[in-house]
């Protein structure tokens, strides 16, 4: 498969996110062409700031794969990770990161910050920025639009 076709998955999670009220970002994990592990933020849900999708992706696939180094493994999610979600990825040894939009306010992969390209980490992680940018963006200014009557991306 495609890397738009992973984001895709991805964009099907953050539309269950958006279901249930939560902020609509959604991730997914894979390790060649098999489908590791998938969730979409549950912060509300579990009234748990923790509750990222990307956390919890990487929780479900260490799970599955019985590892907490989850190397040879990509995580697609549809927005630029957080500072802690970054950390997380690097913890977890990801070894690439595909996101779709872009965090002008919170992003930790270029966007504010780039926690990913820190050359004394133990563990570097590809990145690769934009892969359905504009679908991954336009469900998050939707959402915004809707539960908050502002657009503030």
């Amino acid at each position: 498969m495609l890397h738009q076709d992973w984001m895709r998955l991805a964009l099907e999670q953050a539309y269950r996110a958006a279901e249930l009220g939560e902020v609509p970002i959604g991730a997914v994990i894979v390790q060649g062409d098999e489908l590791i592990a998938v969730a979409h933020n549950e912060k509300e849900t579990r009234h748990d700031p923790t509750a990222h999708a990307e956390i919890l992706a990487i929780q479900r696939a260490a799970e599955r794969l019985d590892t907490w180094r989850l190397a040879k493994t990509t995580l697609y999610v549809t927005l630029e990770p957080c500072p802690m979600c970054a950390g997380a990825i690097i913890q977890a040894r990801v070894q690439r990161l595909v996101f779709g939009a872009m965090d002008a306010k919170g992003g930790a992969a270029g966007s504010v910050i780039n926690v990913l390209d820190v050359n004394r980490w133990n563990h570097r992680v590809e990145v690769i920025a934009g892969v359905l940018e504009d679908e991954c963006s336009e469900i998050l200014k939707a959402f915004f639009r809707k539960f908050r009557g502002s657009v503030d991306l």
